[in-house]
């Protein structure tokens, strides 16, 4: 048995632009800046994470988030490769299957009228979805 499973909360560290894929599947990728904390001295480190959405979860990101914004995502790791200038390049992306927007671009205190929307990705995106429709 294997687990593929991915838990994130962190802030969105780039502009959202959402793209179409030739099916009309709305897709966006963009990068979470996560905090860890390391050694003795819990020294800071962040890991920015590469995220990519699909369908309405790409939409609700599209409209709701940007820069800055704090989220929760849930998904898997997808690993990909590419060549540029004759060089193979291996990337590593957090496929997100939920996402849940949480506190305001500042620390967290900003106060919301309504529930933030919480997207989840259906099967049948997924399955309609290529690595041919993906424009990158």
């Amino acid at each position: 048995m294997s687990i593929n499973k991915v838990i994130l909360v962190g802030r969105i560290s780039n502009d959202i632009t959402i793209n179409k894929s030739q099916s009309g599947t709305s897709m966006c990728n963009f990068s979470i800046a996560v905090d860890r904390y390391m050694g003795k001295d819990k020294e800071k480190a962040t890991d920015f994470i590469r995220c990519t959405a699909f369908g309405s979860t790409a939409d609700i990101l599209g409209k709701y988030a940007g820069k800055g914004k704090q989220v929760a995502v849930e998904g898997n790791i997808k690993t990909g490769s590419y060549e540029k200038d004759g060089v193979k390049h291996y990337t590593q992306d957090v496929q997100i299957d939920k996402v849940e927007l949480l506190g305001g671009k500042s620390d967290g205190n900003a106060t919301q009228a309504a529930p933030a929307p919480v997207a989840e990705a259906t099967p049948a995106v997924a399955e309609e979805t290529s690595n041919k429709d993906i424009p990158f």
